[in-house]
C-alpha cells in the first residue's frame, strides 16, 4: 500500500540520516543528538538571554521531561545554564555559555557538510522539490 510505503520510506530516511551521519558527528564532540537540538535551539533563536525550558521542548517536539534530563546533562558539561527570568520570578531561562556557543559554533560547519551529503544523490532541483512535499505533508498533519 503505497501510504505505508511513503512513510516507511521517510522513516527509514530519518534513522539512516541519524544513526550514519549525524550520530558519528555529534559524538565527536561529546553530544547525543538530543542535546545537538537544544543548543541548536538556543543559537538559533537568536535570544540572548535565552529560552524557558517550556520554549525548548516545544520547538524540540519532545516531552518536558526528556528536555530536564537534556538540560541537566548539558548544564552539568558547561554547555548551558539556567538563570532566573527578568520578568516573572516563577520561570526560568536556559542560555547558552560562551562555551556553549563556542561549541556550536564549532559543530555547525561540519553539521552543514553532513546535510549536504547526505542529500548528495538528489539533484539542487530534487532537494526543493522534497523540500516543498515535505513541507505541505507537515502542514497537513499539524492541520
Amino acid at each position: 500500500m503505497l501510504p505505508m510505503e511513503v512513510l516507511g520510506r521517510l522513516n527509514e530516511a530519518s534513522q539512516l540520516v541519524i544513526r550514519e551521519r549525524q550520530t558519528p558527528l555529534f559524538a565527536r564532540y561529546g553530544l547525543q543528538h538530543g542535546e545537538f537540538d537544544v543548543l541548536a535551539t538556543l543559537r538559533r533563536s537568536g535570544e540572548r538571554e535565552g529560552l524557558t525550558p517550556t520554549a525548548l521542548f516545544e520547538a524540540a517536539m519532545m516531552s518536558s521531561g526528556g528536555m530536564t534530563a537534556r538540560i541537566d546533562r548539558l548544564e552539568k558539561a558547561g554547555l548551558v545554564e539556567r538563570r532566573p527570568h527578568s520578568s516573572d520570578r516563577r520561570a526560568t531561562l536556559v542560555r547558552l555559555t560562551d562555551k556553549g556557543f563556542a561549541l556550536i559554533e564549532t559543530i555547525m560547519p561540519s553539521h552543514q557538510d553532513t546535510a549536504k551529503d547526505a542529500l548528495s544523490g538528489l539533484s539542487r532541483e530534487d532537494q526543493k522539490a522534497l523540500n516543498a512535499l515535505l513541507a505541505r505533508l507537515i502542514a497537513g498533519l499539524n492541520g
